[in-house]
């Protein structure tokens, strides 16, 4: 398999596990990446999603090796427009997804960093937009990374396409935190344990604020958002939020202290 999931105790990994190929973006990984992230969303079990990968690098991006083929599974062909449909699935998915980025990235697999919504990478990564080095550009996947990435630091790394620290990559914006390569599972641990005491609705509503606001109009935005914390307010989550703060006590939806 391209591409494992398994769900244990509200966290659902998904693991890019083709480690001899680099985790390339094939057809295959593309399908089961969107596969696998609709499961997360529709399981009532799952809480937060996890992405990660095994071997050196966590995503070295397009499936290059038939990329100038004229097969409709190419990347080339499909490629595109599959991509578009994995980022779009994750900036839509109603539960937080975590990044772990255990190894290398390039390419595509920035686009998979830009889209979690927050992503740990472990010191000894090394990222580059390697597009422009094989006569492409990072198209597709501008559109999560410009979202994140300080303008200046965008500039000089998409158009050189140079290899960078994952430290480099931190003060860019593309990474929340680099965690030393023993301490990334217990960096991860601690974000996803923090996610798990937010309430279900709250989390999902709070990213979609997130994704929309920035672009809103003030007086629209406001409207909205005035809209949507009154009906929040009003909710059962929220009346069980409230009182367990009151009753000092963790929340329905949190796990054990």
């Amino acid at each position: 398999m391209t591409v494992t999931y398994a769900v244990a105790s509200g966290v659902a990994t998904i693991t890019l596990a083709s480690p001899k190929s680099r985790n390339v973006l094939s057809a295959e990984s593309m399908r089961a990446l969107v596969e696998h992230l609709s499961a997360a969303a529709n399981d009532d079990a799952v809480r937060v999603v996890v992405l990660t990968a095994e071997g050196s690098t966590f995503c070295a991006g397009a499936d290059l090796a038939g990329a100038s083929s004229a097969d409709a599974d190419s990347f080339a062909a499909a490629g595109p427009r599959a991509l578009v449909a994995v980022l779009e699935t994750m900036l839509l998915l109603p539960k937080p997804i975590v990044a772990r980025v255990q190894g290398h990235v390039a390419g595509g697999g920035n686009g998979l960093v830009a889209a979690a919504d927050l992503a740990v990478a472990a010191e000894s990564a090394k990222f580059a937009f390697s597009e422009v080095r094989v006569g492409v550009a990072p198209a597709v996947i501008s559109v999560v990374c410009l979202a994140r990435m300080n303008p200046s630091h965008a500039r000089e790394l998409l158009l050189t396409g140079e290899r960078v620290t994952a430290h480099r990559v931190l003060d860019a914006g593309l990474l929340t935190a680099v965690a030393a390569d023993d301490a990334l599972d217990s960096v991860v641990s601690a974000y996803v344990d923090a996610l798990l005491l937010g309430g279900p609705e709250a989390l999902a509503r709070t990213k979609e604020l997130l994704r929309r606001v920035p672009g809103m109009p003030h007086d629209d935005a406001f409207t909205w958002t005035a809209e949507l914390s009154a009906g929040l307010f009003a909710s059962a989550e929220a009346r069980e939020g409230m009182t367990a703060f009151f009753e000092r006590r963790r929340p329905s939806w949190a796990p054990p202290a």
